[in-house]
Formats: C-alpha cells, sequence, structure tokens
C-alpha cells in the first residue's frame, strides 16, 4: 500500500473521533515522520506508544485525544490481530504472574527510583486512586481516600490488618496513626520497603520485603490497595483462598482495585511492555467468579472518574518537579511517562477503565455491614 493510501486510511479512521492530523484544536496531533503511518497501521495501540515516545508526533492535549479514540473504540482497528492472538495464546499457557515471576514489575516498575514517586505523588505517597468528592487538592483527595477505607473496614485500637501490596506505607501508617491498629505491610518492591520502613518508624507497622502466596497468621482485616492489577487471571482464585486462610472469620476484606469492562487475560501491548509487564485488569466477572464461595459481597463502589483527575494531578506534579529529577532520566522517558499518565488519565474519562472499591466479608459470617461513601 502506498505511503499516500496509508496515511489517508489512518486519517479517515482518526476522522471518526473527529481528530485531524496537524489540526489546531489540542486533540489534533501533529506528524513529525512519515513513518508513523505505516507503524501504527501494523503495530496497534504498541506502536503509537512507541511512535510518541521517539518523536514522531506530537499532541497538546493528548489525555483528550486519547479519550477521543477509546470513547470510539478506535484502539481496536489499529491493534495488530497476529500480535494479539499470540499475546492471548501466551497468557493462556503460561502463568505470567507465577510466584517465581512476582518480583519483575517490582523491579522494573516501582524500584526505577523514589525521587521520581516523591516529586509525582502526593505528600503521603499514595499510589492509587484518590476520592474527589468534597476534596478540592491531591493531598485532600488521597487522605479522604485513607479514610473512607479505615471507616469501610470498621477499624479500631488493637485490631490487627494485613496491607497486601502496602506501597510505601501511606495505608499503612495513616491507619496506626488515626485508628491506633497494628499493621504488616508487603509488598515485591524492595525501593517501597526501605521507603516506607522509614516513612512508618514510631508506629506499630512491620514493613516486609514478601508475594502475598507467603502470608502467614490471621488478621481481623484484610486490605489491597492498587495491586489486585498484578496478580493475573490464573491467580485471581488462589489471591481469594490465600486472603480467606489469613482473615478471622468476623473480619472484613476491601479490595481497591482498577477493573475492565469486559473479561481479558492480557494487558494493553504498550503499558505491558513499558509500565506495569504482567499487570491486566480483572472485570466483575473474574473478581466475583473468583470470590463465590469463599467471600460474600458487602459493598461494591465504582469512582472511576476520580481516577481521571488524580492521574491529571500526578501529571501536572511529574512535570512541574521534572527538573528536579530529570539528572536520572533521558527524554524517551519524560515522554514515555507523560504518555502513561496522560493517556491512562484518557482511558479513565472514557470509561475504558474503572476504579472499584469492594468489601466481603466470609461465607460463614454474620457481619453487619452498611455501605459508606
Amino acid at each position: 500500500m502506498a505511503i499516500k493510501r496509508i496515511k489517508q486510511t489512518v486519517q479517515d479512521l482518526l476522522g471518526y473521533a473527529d481528530v485531524k492530523i496537524d489540526g489546531k484544536r489540542p486533540w489534533d496531533i501533529q506528524v513529525n515522520n512519515q513513518d508513523f503511518y505505516p507503524k501504527i497501521l501494523a503495530g496497534g495501540s504498541l506502536a503509537l506508544g512507541e511512535s510518541y515516545m521517539d518523536g514522531w508526533w506530537e499532541c497538546e492535549a493528548l489525555d483528550q485525544f486519547i479519550d477521543r479514540l477509546l470513547r470510539l473504540e478506535l484502539d481496536t482497528k489499529f491493534e495488530s490481530t497476529k500480535r494479539y492472538v499470540w499475546n492471548t495464546i501466551k497468557a493462556r499457557i503460561i502463568n505470567q504472574q507465577r510466584k517465581s515471576k512476582a518480583h519483575v514489575v517490582g523491579e522494573r516498575h516501582y524500584d526505577m527510583g523514589n525521587d521520581l514517586f516523591i516529586n509525582m505523588l502526593d505528600e503521603r505517597m499514595n499510589y492509587s486512586c484518590g476520592y474527589w468528592k468534597d476534596a478540592k487538592t491531591l493531598d485532600e483527595a488521597q487522605e479522604t481516600k485513607l479514610d473512607l477505607i479505615c471507616r469501610k473496614l470498621k477499624l479500631k485500637p488493637g485490631l490487627t490488618i494485613i496491607d497486601i501490596g502496602c506501597g510505601w506505607g501511606s495505608l499503612a501508617k495513616f491507619a496506626a496513626e488515626k485508628y491506633q491498629v497494628k499493621v504488616i505491610g508487603i509488598t515485591i518492591s524492595k525501593e517501597q520497603v526501605g521507603l516506607a520502613r522509614k516513612l512508618c518508624a514510631g508506629f506499630d507497622i512491620e514493613i516486609c520485603l514478601q508475594d502475598y502466596r507467603d502470608i502467614k497468621g490471621k488478621f481481623d482485616c484484610v486490605v489491597s490497595v492498587g495491586m489486585f492489577e498484578h496478580v493475573g487471571y490464573k491467580n485471581y482464585r488462589r489471591f481469594m483462598k490465600v486472603v480467606d486462610h489469613c482473615l478471622k472469620d468476623d473480619g472484613l476484606f476491601l479490595l481497591h482495585t482498577i477493573g475492565g469492562n469486559e473479561s481479558a487475560k492480557v494487558n494493553d501491548p504498550w503499558i505491558d511492555k513499558y509500565i506495569f509487564p504482567n499487570a491486566m485488569l480483572p472485570s466483575a466477572n473474574q473478581i466475583t467468579n473468583a470470590a463465590e464461595g469463599i467471600f460474600k459481597l458487602k459493598d461494591w463502589h465504582n469512582f472511576g472518574t476520580h481516577y481521571d483527575k488524580t492521574l491529571m494531578a500526578w501529571h501536572k506534579n511529574f512535570n512541574e518537579n521534572w527538573d528536579k529529577i530529570k539528572i536520572y532520566y533521558d527524554e524517551r522517558f519524560y515522554r514515555m511517562w507523560n504518555y502513561y499518565l496522560l493517556s491512562s488519565a484518557g482511558a479513565f474519562r472514557a470509561c475504558k477503565n474503572q476504579l472499584w472499591q469492594i468489601v466481603f466479608s466470609k461465607i460463614g459470617s454474620q457481619v453487619e455491614y452498611e455501605s459508606i461513601r
């Protein structure tokens, strides 16, 4: 196919989303390299992200561009069928999130440098969606989210909590400080462990470098915030069984996770390659199937629109503080990280992704529960 015809095909596809090439509106794109056209037709979403990283195209409002593409599901028009089929077959055959590979995402994402996250996140170092209902700033939204979780878990002094995927200890510290509970936090990131132990010093908190499959002991509450996306569909049921084993009979389990509208076995190829290796977004059906016969569903809270605001706040912080950290990264990383934050914001704005807080109790328990918002 001649380059002229390829270019016209891309223009026609983008036109369905009212996106123009070399247009003047914020969501229009400017193409700097003519190889952009055959690359994205052949490579789909992976090629779209890589070509942006390489400076082949620009967009003033990348979040708006992605939002427009995803609302009309134009991402599926560009996707490489061959690559999708291969990734799906590989995901079916291989357990990409088995215990021996659990460290991969920790090393490639969370261990890339605490300075990056310190300069991007809120003051408490929350790397998950904030709750913006009555909040005006990122710090307020994240603190409100932490307190919302604690209230949903009915925390009170003396309870023991395990935080699966504790990050830099933001929830652990908040719960221990505000609700006088004992917390054990586990993470697979060495960098997170080191900083979390410093941030949580002086509180009844233990931070461990540990896979969730190695949890021992019994706890009054189990919480997992922004970690289930790394579990993988082959392990959802096992994850629920692990939680069941370590949760006391009258305890509550809160799962905070990004979710997808449809059940999937693979993640977006660009996100998988550059941001979160071996991650995937669970569907509501996959979560409930994994929990069936183990837990009773007490509450399901969706506030995915709040992730758009959270990501845009992270994007603002990242760019305002770039000069403080750019010595550690190159220009391609800068473009990659901006693409990650803005394309993710666009995905939540288009309701391609959801954000759920789900509260469970054990099958045999008689815990009374009233939804909290």
